[in-house]
């Protein structure tokens, strides 16, 4: 028992552990950050060229979805907990927190098909894509869910209110896209018969 808890001590404290922990922060951030441009990305906001965020989501995306593929692989090179390369990308296959690890083997998986379907626009289809792109709202929330439920940093005080904070922020901007739809969907058959209107002849 002894021997146990030192080994686990020392492997708390091994720089791939904390390499882990520090990749998973980071990356979630990224994610948040990710999701935030993303949904404003359709549309020239606040002076930015639509051009401009749109390749701001991309490299935000690609650059989170690096510092995940460090933390899978930090995670079990160190051999802290048990998870094995196959709950990297099969659900439910880690011995350790199984379904809060599943959460983020799903985020993972969907991360890394919305990359090969972005990077292969051009070749499938905007329909596809879309189509596909949707599932990005469904990626954060279940990167939430596996880091509250199996980061370690999640447990303080500080980690929570990460947490907190993202939800807030992903919860208004959502909240804002959505007004905005409803806005422009209302809006659209006046636009509409505006545009089918006769023009009339100047001075009558």
């Amino acid at each position: 028992m002894t021997a146990t808890l030192a080994s686990a001590a020392a492997s708390t404290g091994s720089p791939l552990w904390f390499l882990t922990r520090s990749t998973a922060l980071v990356a979630f951030v990224l994610l948040t950050v990710a999701l935030l441009v993303g949904l404003f990305a359709t549309r020239r906001t606040a002076g930015v060229p639509r051009f401009a965020s749109q390749a701001l989501h991309r490299n935000t995306t690609l650059l989170a979805l690096g510092f995940v593929v460090v933390h899978v692989a930090t995670t079990v090179l160190d051999g802290y907990v048990p998870v094995g390369w196959a709950a990297a990308v099969l659900p439910f296959t880690s011995a350790y927190r199984t379904t809060w690890v599943a959460a983020g083997t799903v985020a993972f998986d969907l991360a890394v098909l919305l990359t090969v379907t972005s990077l292969a626009r051009a070749r499938i289809g905007l329909r596809l894509w879309r189509g596909v792109h949707w599932l990005a709202y469904a990626l954060w929330p279940l990167a939430l869910v596996h880091y509250l439920g199996a980061g370690t940093d999640a447990r303080t005080a500080w980690g929570r209110w990460l947490a907190v904070a993202a939800a807030v922020a992903v919860a208004g901007a959502v909240a804002v896209r959505v007004a905005a739809a409803v806005s422009a969907a209302s809006q659209a058959p006046a636009r509409r018969a505006e545009r089918g209107a006769p023009v009339r002849a100047a001075g009558r």
